[in-house]
């Protein structure tokens, strides 16, 4: 990949959980080397508030998320469009212009969890962990990071 800061689209279908604390990883993880947001294809129109708390019980500050629709995005160019649900990697995404690459990280819905507030707390941990490590065995790997994408995704013209 280029040098320059790369920009990162996160989707999910409501844009409440999962994409929400992925866009503050990234932006945190990164250091400058990429620039996330997320969008949903049905945002619920606000965001989780145990999303926000994860992030900062882990040290990520969140900046100010708010659920959004990926058709406020459609006209920005990305260089990587990451899935963080099985729907939203199902359903037809919007082109983007410049034909970036492609990833799918399959997360369960900690939103969608019924139990004690521990419980309700370790499902989102689980979802923090789980983004946390495809962050960093994938975008801060040393071969991603040395310019070598080849092993990440594909472009959206040639999804199987």
């Amino acid at each position: 990949m280029q040098s320059d800061t790369q920009k990162i689209l996160i989707l999910c279908t409501g844009n409440s959980c999962r994409s929400v604390m992925a866009e503050a990883l990234i932006n945190d993880l990164g250091h400058g080397r990429y620039r996330a947001w997320s969008a949903g294809s049905v945002p619920v129109g606000s965001v989780h508030p145990k999303s926000i708390e994860t992030l900062q019980r882990h040290g990520i500050h969140p900046g100010q998320p708010r659920s959004k629709s990926w058709n406020e995005l459609v006209e920005r160019s990305f260089d990587l469009v990451i899935t963080v649900c099985d729907q939203a990697a199902s359903e037809s995404c919007p082109l983007f212009p410049g034909n970036p690459k492609t990833l799918h990280w399959s997360t369960p819905d900690p939103a969608k969890l019924t139990g004690s507030e521990a419980e309700i707390d370790a499902a989102f941990d689980q979802a923090f962990c789980m983004l946390k490590k495809h962050i960093e065995d994938e975008l801060l790997s040393p071969a991603f990071l040395e310019g070598s994408d080849e092993h990440i995704g594909f472009s959206l013209d040639s999804r199987p």
